[in-house]
C-alpha cells in the first residue's frame, strides 16, 4: 500500500481522526501546505546555479588587480599565479547558499575560497577563507591545523586530512547556512562549525566570522590552480 493511499484510508495524518477522507480533504490540504511552508523556509527547492560558464570570465570581477592572470582553458578557470588579480569574485553577494566545486594545485600549490567576502579588505580575514593547499607537499610541513584544506582559515582546523595528491582534480563543497558552516573535502566532512562560536573564540584576529553575507571568490596565492563546475545553491530562496 502506498503512503498516499495509507493516508486515504486511515483520514488526514496526524490527526488520529478515523473519518472518511472526503471530511478530511481541507484539513489535509491546510496540513501540506504548512509542511510546504515549512520546507521553503528550510531551504528545500533550491534552484541550482552554475558560476562559472565554461567559456569566459562573466559574472566574475578581479579583485586587487586586473584579472589578465586569470582566463579560461579548456573548460576549466585557471590563474596563472602571476601578478594581477589577487582574487577573483563573483559579481554579487550572497549569504544563506550551498557551493560546490572541483579544483586542481599543483604540487607545494595554494589556493583557497572566499565566502562572505566584502569588496574592500584582505577577503581571508574581513571575509572568511576556506583553504586549498597540497597538503602533502614539503613547503607546508610546518603549518597550523588550520591552514590546511578545508580549514576555516586561521580559525578551524579540518577533523581529518581527506586531500588527494597534487595534480589531480579534487572536490569541494561548503555550506553556510545562518551561523552555521560545514565543509566536505572530496565527499568527506571536515568541518561542522558554530560560527558565533568561532567568533568569540577568533573574532579579533578574522573578524570575517562575523559576516551573514557578501563575495565568493578563489584566491590567487602564487600558483598555478584551476578550478571547474562551480555550482551554489541559494538556501532558503
Amino acid at each position: 500500500m502506498s503512503h498516499w493511499q495509507e493516508i486515504r484510508l486511515s483520514g488526514c495524518p496526524h490527526t488520529g481522526n478515523p473519518d472518511p477522507w472526503i471530511m478530511n480533504f481541507h484539513r489535509c490540504q491546510r496540513v501540506g501546505l504548512s509542511v510546504f511552508l515549512l520546507c521553503s523556509v528550510s531551504g528545500f527547492g533550491g534552484e541550482p546555479v552554475s558560476l562559472f560558464n565554461g567559456k569566459d570570465l562573466a559574472g566574475w570581477q578581479g579583485m586587487g588587480g586586473s584579472p589578465d592572470n586569470w582566463a579560461v582553458k579548456e573548460g576549466n578557470l585557471t590563474c596563472t599565479g602571476g601578478k594581477g588579480a589577487q582574487w577573483l569574485a563573483t559579481s554579487r553577494e550572497y549569504g544563506d547558499f550551498d557551493l560546490s566545486l572541483e579544483f586542481s594545485l599543483p604540487a607545494n600549490g595554494n589556493s583557497g575560497v572566499f565566502i562572505r567576502a566584502p569588496r574592500q579588505g584582505a577577503p581571508w580575514v574581513a571575509g572568511m577563507e576556506i583553504q586549498l593547499l597540497d597538503d602533502y607537499g614539503p613547503k607546508w610541513k610546518n603549518l597550523k591545523p588550520d591552514q590546511f584544506t578545508g580549514a576555516i582559515y586561521a580559525a578551524l582546523a579540518p577533523s581529518k586530512r581527506a586531500t588527494k595528491k597534487a595534480g589531480e582534480w579534487q572536490s569541494l563543497r561548503i555550506r553556510c547556512v545562518g551561523r552555521m558552516c560545514a565543509v566536505w573535502v572530496n565527499g568527506e566532512q571536515v568541518v561542522n562549525a558554530d560560527l558565533d562560536k568561532l567568533a568569540n573564540e577568533h573574532g579579533k584576529k578574522v573578524p570575517g566570522l562575523k559576516r551573514r553575507t557578501g563575495l565568493i571568490g578563489v584566491q590567487n596565492h602564487g600558483d598555478p590552480v584551476s578550478f571547474r563546475r562551480i555550482v551554489l545553491e541559494e538556501v532558503g530562496k
